[in-house]
């Protein structure tokens, strides 16, 4: 019975040895037309099939909540304006990542604490690394102020969640 116990546990570690590394992107973030005061790194690590896990830090905002978003273009030549919309490829509303009716790049907000610091890990479930939800080469965008998940009275909440103007930006890549 002991060989039998130990040839499997030698069987695990031969198949977890020889599994494949899980999906990974990570995006720069930085404001290069502004002294890239603000900047981090963030890894998105594909867990399955319908879950993504966002993790990492950034640096350089005043204390608050922010808009985080997945934009639908990879192109930051103009800075953060060139990255484009939303990526929403259902033609969503805007809303919150728990929402059903949402954008595929509303990740939310992220929270900078009193030493201008965001600690970023959650997982999402409509982002991805393959299929029709890919976010890579696309652009992850920080805004200038809080999202309010398409429920405020501004004209643009049910588009942009009102999130202001992008405060820093970075095009996401396969690790």
């Amino acid at each position: 019975m002991k060989q039998i116990v130990y040839l499997s546990a030698i069987l695990a570690i031969a198949v977890a040895q020889n599994a494949p590394a899980p999906l990974q992107a990570r995006v720069r973030i930085s404001d290069p037309f502004n002294d890239n005061q603000i900047q981090g790194n963030l890894t998105f690590t594909q867990l399955d099939e319908h879950k993504v896990r966002v993790e990492g830090v950034i640096a350089g905002l005043p204390p608050g909540q922010y808009g985080f978003h997945v934009h639908q273009k990879g192109d930051i030549t103009g800075g953060c304006l060139s990255t484009g919309p939303h990526f929403n490829p259902e033609n969503k509303d805007h809303g919150h990542p728990n929402d059903e009716n949402r954008h595929v790049g509303d990740l939310g907000n992220i929270e900078f604490d009193e030493n201008s610091v965001s600690r970023i890990d959650f997982v999402d479930s409509m982002i991805s690394l393959y299929g029709p939800h890919c976010i890579l080469g696309r652009a992850v965008v920080l805004h200038e102020k809080q999202d309010d998940y398409g429920r405020g009275r501004h004209p643009d909440s049910r588009k942009t969640g009102n999130a202001g103007g992008r405060a820093a930006c970075g095009v996401i890549g396969i690790l």
